[in-house]
């Protein structure tokens, strides 16, 4: 295998490479002067920004990650894998690096926001051991804690924490992942033994794909079709027992192993079925619906469907900690390859020295939009932390709060965890073949990280969620309104789309740029971006919004059939919310930082974000008259100058993210050893000059040649 690089071709741009760099982004001396010096950047200030507000506990597991019995063993099959991450999970428990979340009485310490903070960075180790953590604490634990009362607690939450009681989070069947309110097993009650009957009627109704499932798991949070009366009641929680203390199945339980899967093979993912399996009635987790023992149901929320979206919002934490996860993802494998691209030397660039990767256009192209994008997942992720801890906290916990964070959570989940596996692949790329070594890690980054874009809901499915949340909105600015308002709404509404689409905007844009691709530019600041992207979103909105009013009035079947025919616009819409959200988060991130030279090398990296969105879906702005042929020019122009301006700082910007090569990365390419190949080649062929023994290429005698 053999690493390439496409070697630059020289730029004629004099126009871009006269375009002034961002007025917010110029550094500014006492006096009020432009300075000329480069900006510096404080590596410090920024690893403590990126940190955020749970900087000690990500520290302390980043520590406890470092230690060898915690780290992955490329290579291991299933069973040892397996065993070595039970192992870990019980060393964990000893370290006590467990349970921050859950109350202090049974062993916690009610930390919601550092329990994520500590299980995102767990990704360093062993993405097999932070789900099978997640799966025993994020899941199992969370539904007793969050759907259970007290005397739930009392009962299982004490084991639960020590690993005493290894659990099985048992919601997604083979026949039904996102749609867990359709999903087949049931619960059926029966007055005259106060017990519930547990049962798969069929085999699509079987749970699958669930950790501690195939091997380890003791009991199970079954979800289940609440039947009592003859009225089913909806999906409620219940905690059953599935096996002994021997490991073996109890009467009316079976299952499955999954076997092999495509990455995470320390986890053991397995399938259960039930068939009259009778559970007391008090292993209902009760919390938002109960059965009298006479059979009566109650809930202290009337309406099923809303009862049914405030369980499962008890469990959006796990949407939460995918992001960060997938923002750990980012920055070490962004990491690795960004050591190894400074490093790496290919192609001479005419007087017989190579030229490192990273110093080639396609090279920064490839990587560095990629780390402003990184920026913005980890800085619209402490966010998003910091909502999910303020909810469950009590500090601010409303209807309107959790409706925010469950919408917020399931946006920059769908968006991150996407970036992710982009990133993994590119820099698995970038690294050539040393890339697909198992030693540097990226490839089995890439092959674990693979199902968590599906992980708590496929990311389309979250999305349409999303967009479901945008058009509620956009109908509430409406409701009461009078004839009035709507008429002017609708005035306004006809005027924009007229000025779009006579092209009136664009040329008025072209006016004013006068041809000039420095003014252009100038025209694309932190405001315009905002304005482009927020107008993005709003326009994209408002048509859905007036073609499915409109078919709403043609009856059930028309509405139904043009939901369905604008579902994927309205996926769209929702990524574009996802994506003005995490430049929103980028953005405000920048006011918290007071040095100037950090503050400028970081509205380049919020810019590169920006316009780099702004590039993506440029057939969008063109098509709809949002920008004008040559400020979209200017706008990839530009991006290609910002690219070249920070190239400096990428290596700073990594140093920041506090990742140790050899505790914490472990890629022998990132180690330093890239470096020392390069030198000792470098010395070998200046000693080789030196003592005149060196051969004479044949390029070199035949050019001589011809000029005698």
């Amino acid at each position: 295998m053999t690493d390439t690089a496409v070697r630059p071709a020289a730029s004629g741009d004099d126009d871009a490479a006269t375009t002034p760099p961002p007025r917010s982004a110029e550094p500014v001396s006492a006096t009020g002067a432009v300075s000329t010096a480069p900006p510096v950047l404080d590596t410090e200030r920024l690893g403590r920004l990126l940190l955020g507000r749970w900087a000690d506990i990500r520290l302390a597991t980043r520590a406890l990650v470092a230690k060898p019995e915690f780290q992955q063993i490329p290579g291991l099959g299933i069973e040892e894998h397996r065993a070595r991450v039970l192992e870990q999970m019980h060393a964990m428990v000893r370290e006590g690096a467990v349970a921050r979340a859950f109350p202090q009485e049974y062993g916690g310490h009610d930390d919601h926001g550092g329990t994520l903070a500590s299980f995102e960075e767990m990704f360093l180790a062993d993405p097999s051991l932070q789900i099978k953590s997640g799966v025993q604490y994020g899941l199992f634990g969370s539904a007793i804690q969050h759907l259970g009362t007290k005397k739930h607690h009392d009962r299982w939450l004490a084991d639960a924490l020590t690993l005493k009681l290894p659990g099985v989070f048992a919601m997604t069947e083979t026949g039904h992942g996102s749609d867990v309110a359709s999903v087949g097993t049931t619960a059926s009650y029966d007055p005259e033994t106060e017990t519930f009957v547990i049962d798969t009627p069929f085999r699509g109704a079987w749970k699958d794909y669930l950790g501690n499932a195939a091997k380890d798991g003791l009991a199970a949070v079954v979800f289940a079709q609440l039947i009592t009366q003859g009225v089913n009641h909806g999906v409620h929680a219940f905690f059953v027992p599935i096996r002994d203390e021997n490991g073996e199945f109890l009467p009316g339980v079976g299952g499955e192993d999954d076997g092999l899967k495509g990455g995470l093979v320390g986890v053991d993912n397995g399938r259960l079925h039930f068939s009259g399996v009778r559970i007391p009635r008090d292993n209902l987790l009760n919390r938002y619906g109960d059965v009298a023992p006479d059979g009566t149901y109650s809930s202290p929320i009337d309406s099923p469907g809303r009862r049914f979206f405030t369980m499962l919002g008890n469990l959006v934490q796990g949407r939460v900690s995918l992001n960060g996860a997938a923002a750990v993802a980012m920055k070490a494998s962004l990491s690795v390859a960004l050591i190894y691209g400074s490093q790496r030397r290919q192609f001479s660039d005419g007087g017989g020295e190579e030229t490192v990767l990273l110093d080639y256009g396609r090279h920064q192209r490839r990587l560095i939009p990629l780390l402003a994008e990184t920026l913005a997942v980890q800085l619209s992720h402490e966010q998003l932390l910091r909502m999910f801890d303020e909810v469950f906290s009590g500090a601010n916990d409303t209807p309107q709060t959790r409706e925010d964070l469950e919408t917020y959570a399931a946006a920059l989940k769908a968006l991150s965890t996407w970036a992710a596996m982009r990133t993994l692949q590119e820099t698995r790329e970038a690294c050539g073949g040393q890339g697909f070594l198992a030693e540097n890690r990226i490839t089995e980054w890439k092959r674990d990280f693979d199902v968590y874009v599906t992980f708590e809901g496929d990311n389309n499915v979250l999305l349409q969620l999303v967009g479901k949340r945008l058009l509620s909105d956009y109908a509430a600015q409406f409701k009461g309104a009078d004839a009035a308002r709507l008429a002017r709404y609708a005035i306004g509404q006809v005027g924009d789309r007229i000025v779009s689409t006579a092209g009136l905007r664009k040329l008025a844009q072209n006016l004013v740029d006068l041809g000039s691709t420095a003014r252009a530019v100038e025209h694309l600041r932190e405001e315009e971006q905002r304005q482009l992207l927020t107008d993005r979103v709003q326009t994209m909105v408002a048509g859905i919004a007036a073609r499915l009013n409109a078919a709403r009035k043609e009856g059930a079947a028309a509405a139904a059939a043009a939901f369905n025919e604008t579902q994927n616009e309205l996926i769209e819409a929702a990524r574009a919310h996802g994506e003005l959200l995490q430049w929103e988060a980028f953005t405000n991130a920048l006011a918290e930082v007071e040095d100037e030279g950090t503050r400028t090398v970081l509205t380049w990296f919020r810019d590169i974000f920006g316009l780099g969105l702004l590039e993506k879906h440029l057939a969008w702005y063109l098509v709809n008259g949002r920008l004008s042929a040559q400020r979209a020019e200017a706008a990839t122009r530009y991006l290609d100058r910002l690219i070249a301006r920070v190239r400096p700082y990428a290596l700073a910007v990594v140093e920041s993210f506090g990742y140790d090569p050899i505790a914490h990365l472990r890629a022998p390419i990132a180690s330093g050893a890239e470096a020392e190949r390069q030198d000792e080649a470098r010395a070998y062929y200046a000693q080789l000059r030196a003592s005149g023994r060196a051969p004479v290429d044949e390029k070199t005698l035949k050019k001589a040649a011809r000029q005698r």
